[in-house]
Protein backbone atom coordinates (compact mmCIF):
# COMPACT_ATOMS: atom_id res chain seq x y z
CA UNK A 1 0.00 0.00 0.00
CA UNK A 2 1.44 3.41 -0.92
CA UNK A 3 2.31 5.74 1.89
CA UNK A 4 -0.07 8.74 2.07
CA UNK A 5 1.45 12.13 1.35
CA UNK A 6 0.20 15.50 2.49
CA UNK A 7 -2.06 15.80 -0.57
CA UNK A 8 -3.92 12.51 -0.08
CA UNK A 9 -7.12 12.09 1.96
CA UNK A 10 -5.45 9.32 3.99
CA UNK A 11 -2.97 11.81 5.34
CA UNK A 12 -5.75 13.69 7.10
CA UNK A 13 -6.97 10.56 8.92
CA UNK A 14 -3.49 9.34 9.88
CA UNK A 15 -1.96 12.62 11.05
CA UNK A 16 -4.88 14.74 12.23
CA UNK A 17 -6.77 12.10 14.24
CA UNK A 18 -4.00 11.75 16.86
CA UNK A 19 -3.46 15.53 16.86
CA UNK A 20 -7.14 16.18 17.57
CA UNK A 21 -7.11 13.55 20.32
CA UNK A 22 -4.11 15.19 22.00
CA UNK A 23 -5.73 18.65 21.75
CA UNK A 24 -8.96 17.29 23.28
CA UNK A 25 -7.08 15.70 26.17
CA UNK A 26 -5.11 18.90 26.80
CA UNK A 27 -8.32 20.97 26.87
CA UNK A 28 -10.02 18.42 29.13
CA UNK A 29 -7.07 18.40 31.54
CA UNK A 30 -6.98 22.21 31.60
CA UNK A 31 -10.70 22.45 32.31
CA UNK A 32 -10.45 19.77 35.01
CA UNK A 33 -8.04 21.96 36.96
CA UNK A 34 -9.87 24.67 38.81
CA UNK A 35 -8.15 28.00 39.14
CA UNK A 36 -8.83 29.84 42.35
CA UNK A 37 -9.21 33.62 42.27
CA UNK A 38 -9.25 35.63 45.47
CA UNK A 39 -10.94 39.04 45.57
CA UNK A 40 -8.57 41.89 46.27
CA UNK A 41 -9.14 45.25 47.87
CA UNK A 42 -6.02 47.23 46.97
CA UNK A 43 -4.40 47.63 43.56
CA UNK A 44 -0.83 48.67 42.80
CA UNK A 45 -0.12 50.01 39.31
CA UNK A 46 2.88 51.49 37.56
CA UNK A 47 2.39 54.70 35.60
CA UNK A 48 4.82 56.14 33.06
CA UNK A 49 4.81 59.64 31.62
CA UNK A 50 6.49 59.16 28.23
CA UNK A 51 7.32 62.85 27.85
CA UNK A 52 9.19 63.34 31.13
CA UNK A 53 10.16 59.67 31.66
CA UNK A 54 8.62 59.92 35.13
CA UNK A 55 7.62 56.56 36.62
CA UNK A 56 5.20 56.49 39.52
CA UNK A 57 3.53 53.81 41.56
CA UNK A 58 -0.20 54.23 42.06
CA UNK A 59 -1.88 52.44 44.93
CA UNK A 60 -5.63 52.62 45.44
CA UNK A 61 -8.46 50.72 47.07
CA UNK A 62 -10.94 49.17 44.67
CA UNK A 63 -13.63 51.69 43.77
CA UNK A 64 -11.52 54.79 44.43
CA UNK A 65 -9.91 56.96 41.75
CA UNK A 66 -6.31 58.08 41.49
CA UNK A 67 -4.95 60.74 39.17
CA UNK A 68 -1.75 60.57 37.15
CA UNK A 69 -1.13 63.55 34.89
CA UNK A 70 -4.40 64.15 33.07
CA UNK A 71 -5.60 60.58 33.64
CA UNK A 72 -8.13 59.47 36.21
CA UNK A 73 -7.67 55.77 37.00
CA UNK A 74 -10.48 53.83 38.70
CA UNK A 75 -10.21 50.13 39.51
CA UNK A 76 -13.61 48.51 39.73
CA UNK A 77 -12.49 44.98 40.62
CA UNK A 78 -9.30 43.08 41.22
CA UNK A 79 -8.46 39.45 41.87
CA UNK A 80 -5.33 37.38 42.40
CA UNK A 81 -4.20 33.77 42.68
CA UNK A 82 -3.26 32.33 46.07
CA UNK A 83 0.48 31.86 46.75
CA UNK A 84 0.46 28.12 46.00
CA UNK A 85 -0.69 28.71 42.40
CA UNK A 86 0.96 30.39 39.42
CA UNK A 87 1.29 34.12 40.20
CA UNK A 88 -1.35 36.23 38.45
CA UNK A 89 -3.21 39.45 39.18
CA UNK A 90 -6.14 40.84 37.23
CA UNK A 91 -8.01 44.11 37.55
CA UNK A 92 -10.93 45.71 35.73
CA UNK A 93 -9.81 49.28 35.15
CA UNK A 94 -11.54 52.37 33.76
CA UNK A 95 -9.26 55.23 32.69
CA UNK A 96 -10.53 58.65 31.68
CA UNK A 97 -8.48 61.48 30.22
CA UNK A 98 -9.57 64.68 31.97
CA UNK A 99 -7.50 66.89 29.67
CA UNK A 100 -6.33 70.40 30.46
CA UNK A 101 -9.55 72.21 29.53
CA UNK A 102 -12.24 71.85 32.25
CA UNK A 103 -14.96 72.90 29.79
CA UNK A 104 -14.35 69.73 27.72
CA UNK A 105 -15.93 66.52 28.99
CA UNK A 106 -13.49 63.77 30.06
CA UNK A 107 -12.90 61.04 27.47
CA UNK A 108 -12.78 57.38 28.41
CA UNK A 109 -9.51 56.05 26.96
CA UNK A 110 -9.54 52.55 28.48
CA UNK A 111 -12.06 50.17 30.00
CA UNK A 112 -11.18 46.51 30.48
CA UNK A 113 -9.18 43.85 32.26
CA UNK A 114 -5.45 44.23 32.85
CA UNK A 115 -3.19 41.30 33.78
CA UNK A 116 0.11 41.63 35.64
CA UNK A 117 1.77 38.68 33.90
CA UNK A 118 0.83 39.85 30.39
CA UNK A 119 0.55 43.64 30.23
CA UNK A 120 0.50 43.71 26.42
CA UNK A 121 -2.70 41.63 26.18
CA UNK A 122 -4.88 44.52 27.26
CA UNK A 123 -2.95 47.75 27.51
CA UNK A 124 -3.72 51.43 27.67
CA UNK A 125 -2.95 52.99 24.29
CA UNK A 126 -2.23 56.63 24.98
CA UNK A 127 0.30 58.96 23.32
CA UNK A 128 1.62 60.33 26.64
CA UNK A 129 0.96 57.73 29.37
CA UNK A 130 1.43 54.01 30.02
CA UNK A 131 -0.27 52.26 32.94
CA UNK A 132 0.31 48.63 33.88
CA UNK A 133 -0.96 46.44 36.70
CA UNK A 134 1.66 45.33 39.21
CA UNK A 135 -0.35 43.65 41.97
CA UNK A 136 -3.70 43.13 43.60
CA UNK A 137 -3.83 42.36 47.30
CA UNK A 138 -6.31 41.68 50.07
CA UNK A 139 -5.14 44.56 52.25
Amino acid sequence: MPRPNSHSPGFMRIVLAPTIAVMFLACFAASAQTTIWLDGRVVTMQALDKITARISTLSAPVGESRQFGTLEVTVQRCAFHPPEETPENAAFVVIRDLGYDPSVAPAEVFSGWMFSSSPAISALEHPVYDITLLACSAD
